[in-house]
């Protein structure tokens, strides 16, 4: 578990995070997503260890990280932006190296065989770490990450360099490990938030600007609900009909195909008005093509929490 409360950090007069706090339960993914700049790097570094705050606190599986630092760092992994690896080691050896400073027990040559086979770079075991390619580079840091079987990870940007399988393959993984681990998965990569997380922060500025899963922030920033009809109404006007259903507030004609004609409906929020609509066009007489819910998409949420003010109410966490 992770537990951020009121994390400041000033540059002087400059405030790279402010009064940040959030909550990562035990075995979830939490995505921490915000333009660059935000602030996503600086907490993550607080959060790790390896930057002191200004204000506020951290702790990481029940340890503070400032009050106890070496407890937090043991139930912690972290793979950063740029992953920490010696140019002049092999993969293998930079393994080992990293399995004993971390204080791995019992048989560290099978712990480092495994988490290069889980992260796929038993294949590169002899190779110097300054001869990799920057996804093998990638690949090796998250490697370094899992070799003491965290507690947490935090990873900083982890699908960055990969090529699109890598990039599924490492999302296999991560995913793979929710459960076993509490993870922290900071980007500014919108689908890997959508593929990966249960949770999410949005930063922006240095501050949280709302903290929930992708489907309410959603229902939260839409505010009424929406769904889109498709009817085929044999030239008739459907329009009518579907504002005459119980509970829509609102209808407009949103595409034109041909005889086909779509929809979008505002219904009141909360109230599922689908079976509704749907017998109201069978009922008419006319042919029920399309119907399903439109829903804010993680790109529009994110540029509607970053790029305009939103009303704290609305958005703020539960």
């Amino acid at each position: 578990m992770i537990e951020v409360q009121h994390l400041s950090k000033k540059y002087g007069p400059f405030t790279a995070v402010d009064d940040v706090s959030f909550r990562a339960e035990s075995g979830e993914i939490l995505g921490f997503l915000g333009p660059n700049g935000a602030g996503k790097t600086t907490t993550m570094r607080i959060i790790t260890g390896y930057m002191p705050a200004t204000e506020g606190k951290a702790s990481v599986a029940g340890f503070d990280v400032f009050d106890q630092p070496l407890e937090a760092k043991k139930r912690t992994g972290y793979l950063p932006e740029t992953p920490p690896l010696y140019p002049d080691m092999t993969v293998r050896e930079y393994l080992v190296f990293v399995a004993k400073i971390k204080g791995v027990r019992g048989n560290i040559s099978n712990r480092v065989d495994a988490v290069m086979k889980k992260t796929w770079v038993a294949d590169m075991a002899n190779r110097h770490c300054g001869k990799l390619s920057k996804g093998y580079k990638q690949r090796v840091g998250l490697a370094q990450a899992l070799i003491h079987n965290p507690d947490v990870l935090v990873l900083d940007e982890p699908t960055a360099g990969l090529d699109p399988k890598q990039i599924i393959e490492t999302r296999e993984l991560i995913r793979g490990l929710a459960g076993d681990h509490t993870i922290v998965l900071s980007t500014h990569i919108l689908p890997e938030v959508a593929q990966t997380c249960q949770r999410v922060v949005i930063i922006n500025k240095g501050k949280v600007v709302a903290e929930d899963t992708p489907d309410n922030l959603t229902a939260r920033l839409q505010g009424a609900a929406s769904l889109y009809v498709e009817i085929d109404a044999q030239g008739a006007d459907a329009q009518p009909v579907l504002t005459g259903v119980p509970g829509v507030t609102a209808v407009a004609v949103a595409a034109r195909h041909g005889a086909l004609t779509g929809f979008e409906i505002q219904s009141e929020r909360g109230l599922d008005i689908r079976r509704h609509v749907a017998q109201a066009v069978v009922g008419a007489g006319f042919g029920l093509v399309e119907l399903r819910p439109m829903r804010m998409s993680l790109e529009e949420i994110f540029l509607q929490l970053t790029t305009t003010d939103v009303p704290e109410a609305e958005v703020a966490r539960a």
